[in-house]
């Protein structure tokens, strides 16, 4: 009896090792799998992040003819609320054009590289879960770990890219080799720690939305900790080191040039990713961690109603986007006073950004059409998200009801454009009480003016969306792709555009381009007209093509 415990207990040794070795087998092939169904997205990201890099190292040189005109310009990152905004602000009290590319806009390099980095682990992990293609893969000889071992990988290897991308670009503005090792390496720093998070939070949820809405919370959180402990004192206070945002730019590239922040970034990422392997051993494939909350027993009055289950549906990511977008308003509207006392110091091609004589209501106005460029994004996704429906096969179930198409697809259609005109009602609301705050008795009568600029980018915002809605109707699968390279180059002409000087023609096929730059300019009512009608055509082509093609056809 005791040889035969033996052996069971060797065998269940020998067997639990085996399994431990073979928890990755399957990695390499599944990695380049993902490598696969990742180039064009991934590509797409890691381009951006450098491509931003390059740009912002060369074009503050562009802006600023010498550091005497860029002394008066770092004043904006050194004030409180440029400090909420950008971060820390190391160095401006003796500015270079490397300190000034570190100090305002290297966050924002950080911030897309951790959304890459998020985005792309949960959707090779929970969202391949959800759908059940992970359970399937399992069926075949595939590692408990596999799937989560490639999604660190190729992350790993983007981040790489990115950083790679992101040091040419600091280089080719003449900046010094340590700050932009430190640069591009703090941002692939920070793009890990969060793919470790997401990797965590995959275990945690039993869907993707839940897991990017945990991961979205901690990215919004190191955020708003980082901004409370940077508005209190240049160069940060103890809140700052709460963040891992705040050790990124804690490094103070080109001034201190300090690696050990990064330290505690690695630590943490390193914590992460070993919960989240031992997390997956205590679940089942598609079940998570945290139990789902119980839905009512009976549905809400609402939900028997098409225009509800559209609300139930889109509601989410409308509301994510709004409160993003609207939190983004109060800042930009509580810069105004900063914008109002350097106008005087700005440089000329700085002022370029800015319609008219006067810099505090061109300010605004771009900034109304700068966040606009934001709620015609939500627009894009809300339209992503019915295709999602239809490939969920839910759209097929509804429409299984004596519901007709027409009534399915204009319910949803109803809630995104309902939900777009209250982004832009709260956006001007919110950007213009913090400019009459701040400004005070240099605001009388531009509330309404403010309020007016937001809701004046409607026409736009509803020309974005026809145009996506449009290719819905007809080509569901390029829709998304359509939406986002019209806004992606309706932003580089809005933001890059006065810099580049290029032909006329180019500005032409910007529809955020053509609405008069109110309050700077009296509203023009043509090109209002114009996009209206460039906006509800694309709904009617989209309602036509939705009637004549079958449901989740390519």
């Amino acid at each position: 009896m005791t040889t035969a415990q033996t052996r069971t207990t060797r065998g269940s040794g020998t067997r639990s090792r085996d399994e431990t070795q073979g928890g990755l087998v399957g990695t390499g092939p599944l990695l380049r799998f993902m490598l696969r169904q990742e180039r064009v997205r991934l590509s797409l990201w890691i381009l951006g992040i450098g491509l931003m890099s390059f740009y912002v190292a060369n074009a503050v040189q562009a802006l600023v003819t010498d550091e005497a005109e860029l002394g008066q310009m770092a004043g904006l990152f050194a004030d409180p609320v440029g400090r909420l905004m950008t971060g820390p602000a190391y160095g401006m009290e003796t500015p270079t054009f490397e300190r000034f590319y570190a100090a305002g806009y290297v966050l924002f390099i950080y911030i897309l590289t951790a959304l890459m980095s998020m985005f792309t682990v949960i959707r090779h992990t929970r969202a391949e879960e959800a759908s059940g293609r992970a359970e399937l893969l399992r069926a075949d000889v595939l590692g408990r770990h596999a799937t989560l071992t490639a999604a660190l990988l190729l992350v790993l290897l983007a981040n790489a890219a990115a950083a790679t991308l992101v040091l040419l670009g600091a280089l080719s503005g003449g900046f010094a080799l340590h700050g932009s090792l430190l640069v591009a390496s703090s941002g692939a720093a920070v793009g890990l720690f969060f793919a470790a998070a997401a990797a965590l939070a995959a275990q945690l949820t039993e869907t993707s939305r839940s897991a990017s809405a945990l991961t979205g919370a901690l990215l919004g959180l190191a955020y708003l900790i980082r901004m409370v402990g940077d508005i209190a004192a240049v160069e940060g206070t103890a809140l700052s080191w709460f963040s891992p945002l705040g050790w990124s730019q804690q490094t103070a590239p080109y001034v201190e040039d300090r690696w050990w922040p990064l330290l505690l970034c690695l630590a943490l990422t390193v914590m992460a990713v070993l919960g989240a392997y031992e997390l997956s051993t205590r679940r089942d494939v598609g079940a998570g961690l945290l139990p789902s909350r119980l839905g009512r027993s009976h549905a809400r009055p609402g939900l028997t109603t098409p225009v509800g289950v559209a609300a139930h549906t889109l509601r989410g990511g409308l509301r994510g986007w709004g409160i993003a977008v609207i939190l983004c308003a109060g800042l930009f509207g509580g810069y105004a006073e900063s914008m109002l006392g350097a106008a005087d110091d700005l440089p000329e091609e700085f002022r370029s950004f800015f319609s008219g004589d006067t810099i505090l209501l061109g300010y605004l106005a771009y900034m109304a059409m700068f966040l606009a460029l934001f709620v015609a994004a939500a627009g894009i996704g809300g339209i992503q998200r019915l295709r999602g429906e239809e490939k969920a096969g839910r759209a097929e179930l509804l429409l299984s009801a004596p519901l007709s198409r027409t009534r399915w697809l204009g319910a949803h259609l109803v809630v995104i454009l309902g939900g777009l005109s209250i982004m832009l009602l709260c956006t001007g609301l919110a950007t213009a009480a913090a400019a009459v705050t701040v400004l005070q008795d240099d605001s009388a009568g531009l509330f309404s003016e403010i309020l007016l600029s937001s809701l004046h980018q409607g026409p736009a915002v509803l020309a974005v969306v026809g145009l996506t809605f449009a290719a819905f109707g007809w080509a569901p699968r390029f829709a998304g792709v359509l939406g986002w390279v019209v806004l992606g180059y309706a932003a580089a002409m809005t933001n890059f555009g006065p810099l580049l000087e290029l032909p006329e023609v180019f500005f032409e096929f910007n529809v955020f381009g053509h609405l008069a730059q109110h309050p700077v300019e009296s509203v023009e009512w043509a090109p209002v007209l114009a996009l209206a009608i460039i906006g509800v055509g694309g709904i009617i082509l989209g309602f036509t093509g939705w009637r004549r093609r079958e449901i989740n056809s390519a």
